[in-house]
């Protein structure tokens, strides 16, 4: 069987010492354990946690929104309560209570720092570290638009301010999540444009990946759909690999990837982010082996959890990434 590599969706468990303590060297050990801990677990590619988007004003979010929104020129974070009127009457953002901002002029880099994000984690790993970049789209959901008038061109704006960062950003792979367009597979035949721009903006010496998952929120899924609608637009991407949630979401479309270009190498979630029970490696083996006796020892190339383990305890968190690798093992023989 061809390898398998293991690795992980972004996010980790804010480590509590952190949240009473927050500070930049305490951040700073808090990364570094957060990396000492994947790499023992055996972890091939790893991140930070997405700790460097932690924000301790807002601890209760892990970042993968109002940190790439709140620096953004054009946009406003203050809402009056008629906008965020405006925003809860918006199909498909019934989760949020609020937007994370108002676009009120041309979408800019402003103060965003994703530059700076990378640079202070990226001497810290001792093997492959990825680095993670939400989505234009799902930034351009969550806004209020009070500027462009049109989803699309909004999210073409954020788009090149993402990119103009991410072209400076040297990691062996980035990835960019989202978790929002499952749900709302009718704009797949456009957003694939926008979020192109992103990935082009990545060396042609690194990996470029995608993470899709269904949402993940108080472990409940946000967004509701199949992975059937969106193989045309997977199939448009500009990237290597894939990263998609399927032990929650079950394993029944799995042979329609046989659709999936041959150059697009694929993900499978076989740990379930959405429940504190831990797999056994024998499970996840098994989950393993199913994808790779429908898909072809070729196709399968990735395997992680659905999604980050922001929400789960940290003990929770370390035992399903163990499992994880162990099960993978057993399926290579090691």
């Amino acid at each position: 069987m061809s390898e398998i590599k293991t690795t992980v969706v972004g996010s980790y468990p804010v480590p509590e010492w952190l949240r009473a303590y927050p500070s930049r060297p305490n951040l700073r050990d808090a990364i570094l354990a957060i990396l000492k801990t994947q790499e023992l677990a055996g972890i091939d590619v790893i991140t930070d946690g997405e700790l460097s988007r932690w924000d301790v004003n807002h601890p209760d979010t892990n970042g993968m929104i109002e940190n790439f929104i709140a620096p953004l020129g054009g946009v406003r974070t203050k809402l009056s309560r008629s906008e965020v009127a405006a925003f809860r009457s918006l199909p498909g953002m019934e989760f949020r209570a609020r937007p994370a901002g108002v676009v009120e002029g041309p979408v800019t880099e402003g103060l965003l720092g994703l530059v700076d994000d990378w640079n202070f984690i990226r001497g810290l790993a001792a093997t492959t570290l990825k680095f993670t970049v939400t989505s234009p789209y799902m930034l351009a959901k969550t806004l209020v638009d009070q500027h462009y008038g049109d989803l699309r061109t909004l999210t073409a704006a954020i788009a090149e301010a993402l990119a103009a960062q991410v072209t400076q950003i040297d990691a062996p792979i980035i990835q960019v999540d989202e978790a929002n367009l499952p749900g709302n597979p009718d704009d797949a035949s456009w957003a694939h444009a926008p979020i192109n721009v992103v990935l082009d903006a990545i060396g042609s010496g690194q990996g470029r990946a995608m993470h899709f998952c269904f949402g993940n929120y108080g472990g409940q899924s946000i967004q509701h759909g199949t992975w059937e609608t969106l193989l045309g637009f997977f199939n448009n991407l500009h990237l290597d690999h894939l990263v998609l949630e399927f032990a929650r979401h079950g394993y029944d479309q799995l042979a329609r990837f046989r659709e999936l270009r041959e150059d697009i190498a694929l993900g499978i979630g076989v740990i379930d982010i959405k429940d504190n029970e831990v797999e056994t490696p024998e499970l996840v083996a098994e989950r393993i082996e199913g994808a790779v006796k429908i898909l072809g020892a070729n196709r399968v190339k990735w395997v992680h959890p659905d999604c980050g383990f922001w929400m789960l305890p940290r003990s929770v968190a370390d035992r399903k990434m163990a499992a994880l690798v162990a099960g993978r093992d057993l399926v290579l023989g090691r």
